[in-house]
């Protein structure tokens, strides 16, 4: 009897769309003709529940790649929470009728935890140092581990010569760089702008979590890195940080998490010593709506 997995696999072939694989060894099957053409493989590593933001992604990745494997894996090693780990949305069947809209040439990779973690849920720790220490690191504790043994077993098991990830989840590019540095595995990492709402919200899974409501008053987040921005080449870091504390205060359905100024490339806080003119920097903010974590970044120089 044909399990469900096999039937959405041959629905698929027989339709010439989007091609979906639940194995490793089924998805190296249908790579090797690409591996051994020396073709460019591309890999979008995706949580599902996909947007258009991720379709930007993936089509970024189309323009230079030859295949592109898009991975759908809720990664469990990487959520501190259990509850936010349970809410996380998983829509599978819609994700894929989703690429056979705007990607019907990409392939998906959509495997059980067996097949990424096939020794059970270890997670590897890896020598981050500052990058992993700030923000996301602070309030997540080993997220960034969870983070790099998913990719680092996706890269294995994909085998990508470059990989694409968006800058909302500006500290993870930095973070999956470093990565590939300490595996040494021959992934180029790539990052793409911010894709955002029509009201500056940056794109997320999480979205889906939101009521209508709760996503516009959540344009604020990007509202505020605005005049953040703005105020940044006139007014100091501190005083900065002080009226976003304030503004989210006032915020009826917003709930501050962090506000940090960074530089742009070790992600250490610009402290009380200000800016320096040689210096790129970025504005990172986490705050909750009702129970959705929402984080947002913007380059500020």
């Amino acid at each position: 009897m044909q399990s469900a997995s096999n039937i959405l696999i041959l629905h698929d072939l027989k339709q010439n769309m989007v091609q979906v694989f639940h194995t490793k060894e089924a998805l190296n099957r249908q790579l090797l003709p690409h591996r051994n053409k020396h073709e460019n493989i591309g890999l979008v590593p995706t949580m599902g529940a996909l947007h258009t933001g991720h379709i930007s992604l993936i089509n970024a990745a189309l323009q230079v790649c030859d295949v592109v494997v898009v991975s759908i894996f809720v990664n469990p090693t990487q959520f501190n929470n259990s509850s936010d780990l349970d809410a996380y949305p998983r829509s599978l069947e819609t994700d894929i009728k989703l690429l056979e809209k705007d990607c019907s040439s990409c392939i998906v990779f959509a495997p059980e935890t067996s097949e990424i973690y096939p020794n059970g849920l270890k997670t590897k720790h890896f020598e981050f140092g500052e990058l992993a220490a700030q923000m996301e690191g602070k309030y997540r504790n080993g997220h960034f581990d969870g983070v790099g043994t998913v990719l680092e077993n996706l890269f294995t098991i994909v085998q990508p010569d470059k990989a694409f990830f968006g800058e909302k989840d500006y500290q993870q590019l930095l973070i999956v760089k470093k990565l590939v540095q300490l595996t040494k595995q021959s992934v180029e990492i790539i990052g793409c702008p911010i894709n955002r709402e029509k009201n500056g919200l940056a794109k997320s899974s999480r979205n889906k979590r939101l009521t209508a409501k709760e996503q516009e008053e959540a344009s604020f987040i990007y509202t505020s890195l605005q005049q953040v921005k703005h105020d940044f080449g006139i007014k100091n870091a501190e005083d900065i940080g002080k009226w976003v504390e304030q503004a989210f205060k006032k915020h009826p359905f917003l709930d501050l998490e962090y506000f940090e100024i960074a530089n742009a490339e070790s992600l250490l806080p610009i402290g009380k010593n200000g800016k320096n003119s040689d210096k790129k920097y970025r504005a990172f903010i986490a705050a909750y709506a009702n129970q959705v974590r929402l984080i947002d970044n913007i380059a500020l120089n």
